[in-house]
């Protein structure tokens, strides 16, 4: 077995309300910054032994699509780094 980190980035799909965002943005705004979209999101990192970096992946994944992420309305990215 191997030490992994798993990073699964979770974040609303485009079209989905996010007044988070939308709050952060419009203060940015108020600053002085100029941007043209802001998205929040939610990071998790996940420490896990496995076989190889896809095994972790495939963890990784059945853990977003369970419990972390709602495929209804996120979507989220996974990648998989090996632990020092």
């Amino acid at each position: 077995m191997t030490a992994f980190t798993a990073t699964v980035t979770v974040r609303l799909k485009r079209g989905v309300l996010d007044p988070e965002a939308e709050t952060t943005q419009r203060q940015l705004e108020r600053l002085g910054f100029e941007l043209s979209d802001l998205r929040s999101a939610d990071r998790f990192e996940i420490d896990l032994d496995a076989e190889s970096a896809e095994d972790a992946a495939e963890r990784a994944e059945e853990m977003a699509e369970r419990l972390l992420a709602n495929p209804t309305i996120h979507d989220y990215d996974v990648e998989v780094a090996e632990r020092e």
